[in-house]
């Protein structure tokens, strides 16, 4: 059997920091262009795409041969300032340089605590209960769903009907045609969800859980495949999402992406359209006809 073709995004028995902080450095020192740093281009004398290690180099205030030997997957002892200066040369965004410091100066190599973070405090569940007419839900690690409320189910279809590793956002936005179906700008929404899962991965590259999605996305997906290949990163926080709901037509919603006290491993996301929007009456109207649904997305156990 094919191994890389079995495997073609090389997880398999987990992600190698080494080769991720090098494949990191590569991505983002290719997408930058001398013009982008105040160098000369050169043209059609260039044989690499964006910049020379040189150059990088140069702009870090670090040595040519320090440069190559972390862009090869050595960052052993790199000081934190020699990564804020490295983060400055290669423009990187708070996310990256905060991707950058996990791949370079990884924690001591723990396997994560698993039931912990895929449980919901009862208190984070009652929130979601009372949140009659705004759609919820609780995401854990690897774009898990572990709780939800009556208008997210409204909002995004019953959850509750599908087996709990399948109630994996990750999972639904690439191999699910509906979810695919829901989002009008999905291409946006790909590639945000697996620069999340990178992110992830930045933090836990132990996770045998986190490698066996990527490595089931990679072999089910290409657009996931080519997505993960680009090595981007964000954080969630806050934004604006466009709905194609089958009942109601399109919606534009405000989300928001909140981390609870206490749980580093979940987040509260909620959804909320501007006041006397058509979204805003779209979604009232989905609260009526779901009013009789059962509560019971709060309540299931993650599995």
């Amino acid at each position: 059997m094919d191994e890389h073709r079995d495997d073609p995004a090389g997880v398999r028995g987990g992600l190698d920091p080494r080769a991720e902080l090098s494949e990191f450095l590569r991505t983002r020192r290719a997408r930058l262009k001398p013009r982008d740093v105040g160098l000369p281009d050169l043209g059609r004398h260039r044989r690499v795409p964006g910049l020379r290690r040189e150059e990088l180099a140069q702009l870090a205030g670090v040595s040519v041969a320090y440069y190559t030997r972390l862009e090869q997957g050595n960052g052993r002892n790199v000081s934190a300032e020699v990564l804020d200066a490295i983060a400055r040369a290669l423009r990187l965004s708070d996310a990256e340089h905060t991707h950058l410091t996990h791949l370079a100066r990884p924690g001591r190599r723990r396997r994560p605590p698993e039931p912990r973070s895929r449980q919901t405090r009862p208190a984070l569940r009652q929130l979601l209960e009372a949140m009659e007419t705004v759609p919820a839900y609780v995401v854990g690690r690897r774009s898990e769903i572990l709780a939800w409320n009556r208008m997210a189910t409204a909002v995004f279809g019953d959850w509750g009907a599908l087996p709990p590793q399948e109630r994996n956002w990750a999972r639904m936005v690439f191999l699910d045609p509906a979810h695919r179906e829901l989002f009008v700008e999905w291409e946006q929404k790909a590639c945000d969800m697996v620069a999340y899962l990178r992110m992830d991965a930045g933090r836990h590259p132990d996770d045998p859980a986190l490698s066996a999605l990527v490595g089931e996305l990679s072999v089910k997906s290409e657009e996931f495949r080519t997505l993960w290949a680009r090595h981007d990163v964000k954080e969630k926080s806050h934004g604006v999402k466009r709905l194609r709901h089958p009942l109601v037509g399109e919606l534009t919603l405000l989300w928001e992406s909140l981390r609870p006290a206490g749980e580093a491993e979940q987040s509260l996301v909620t959804y909320c359209a501007e006041a006397g929007s058509p979204s805003a009456e779209a979604l009232r109207l989905l609260g009526s006809w779901n009013a009789d649904a059962p509560a019971d997305g709060p309540r299931t156990p993650a599995a």
